[in-house]
């Protein structure tokens, strides 16, 4: 294993993040799918950083026996800068307190052959405009990227673009996931921004990429950090590196996905009508009818007579629930993937901010 390392110089002076970069050398590396692996984009998503741990254990041990074909890249921490803000006790690591960007939106949109120019005149941006460059660059020169998030309260899901399904279904399966959404490759995150830059070397919008995948994977929720869904999840990771010949293995073929695959339009984002606390009447993995009782808004206690009562608008699969207990007007609550189009109406890109 060689250690390389991201350093990136603060906005203020005598400050600077390093940010530790793994790699693991394939021995059939002209001939093996590159793979970059990242986890904790979004400092506070933790799920990922656990896993990646695991597996980087499992990696070092593989590649001391000769059993790793391809490049492996592993960035298992990937934003200190949003892991060192800190707001009354809380990491605050979504969103950078300084430029209130997320740090998972406004990747450059650049083509594939124009990647080395991401690295050109770097003091002209800001660190976390650095931090996206370089992230950003090292992931394009792969050609399997997994970027590791997690949600609130949630199932496993994964966000994949519609050029990688249904050859990414292995994917899914090997990580047993409960849904996946299918994204339309309109926002600046991460996943996207990659695969952008592949597609602009292959025609444009709306080219397949066999061969190749970039994709956001949702570990559950921010609470699920723990050895036992961390090891089950790197060895999800494991049988998807075996499935496509990254590593060496023999292990049984994986089951094909037999999960939903949902369209972003879809996907009934469930919003908060009035302000108070939440008392919610349904779960995540929970299937629910069209009218059915989600969750009950209490703007003002002890006048039942308020409340107000959110109902499905259609059937679905709850797949995401707020760790909230009280909302502000429009707060998200759910996420439910559905049968058909929602008619809340959507802009293409990402779901949420």
């Amino acid at each position: 294993m060689k250690q390389d390392a991201i350093n990136i110089p603060g906005d203020t002076p005598e400050v600077s993040w390093r940010i530790p970069v793994l790699e693991f050398s394939g021995s059939q590396a002209s001939s093996t799918p590159k793979v970059y692996l990242q986890a904790a984009l979004h400092s506070n998503e933790l799920p990922g950083v656990a896993t990646l741990h695991l597996l980087c254990a499992r990696l070092r041990e593989a590649e001391a026996a000769g059993a790793i074909r391809g490049d492996i890249t592993v960035v298992p921490q990937a934003n200190p800068l949003g892991a060192a803000q800190s707001h009354f006790g809380e990491m605050q690591g979504r969103f950078d307190l300084g430029s209130r960007g997320n740090f998972n939106r406004d990747f450059p949109l650049i083509a594939a052959s124009e990647r080395h120019a991401l690295l050109l005149d770097l003091d002209q941006f800001t660190a976390p405009e650095r931090l996206k460059r370089e992230l950003l660059f090292r992931a394009v020169g792969a050609d399997l990227v997994l970027d590791l998030h997690c949600d609130d309260e949630s199932l496993p899901y994964a966000y994949i673009d519609s050029a990688f399904w249904p050859e990414a279904s292995d994917l899914a399966s090997a990580l047993e996931m409960d849904a996946v959404f299918l994204s339309d490759g309109e926002s600046s995150a991460f996943e996207e921004a990659v695969s952008y830059a592949w597609k602009q070397e292959k025609g444009g919008k709306g080219v397949s990429l066999p061969g190749y995948l970039s994709v956001t994977m949702e570990l559950r929720g921010r609470r699920d950090v723990g050895p036992d869904v961390a090891r089950r999840d790197a060895d999800g990771l494991w049988a998807f590196l075996q499935a496509r010949g990254i590593v060496d293995g023999s292990a049984p073929a994986l089951a094909a996905y037999s999960g939903p695959a949902f369209a972003l339009d879809t996907i009934e984002m469930i919003k908060a009508p009035v302000p108070g606390t939440i008392l919610f009447h349904r779960d995540v993995g929970d299937r629910v009818d069209a009218g059915d009782l989600l969750a009950v808004l209490v703007p003002r206690p002890g006048f039942p007579e308020d409340d107000v009562e959110v109902h499905a608008p259609q059937a679905g699969l709850v797949v995401t629930r707020s760790s909230a207990r009280f909302a502000r007007r429009r707060d998200d609550l759910m996420k439910i993937g559905c049968a058909d189009m929602t008619r809340a109406g959507r802009k293409a890109g990402a779901l949420e901010d």
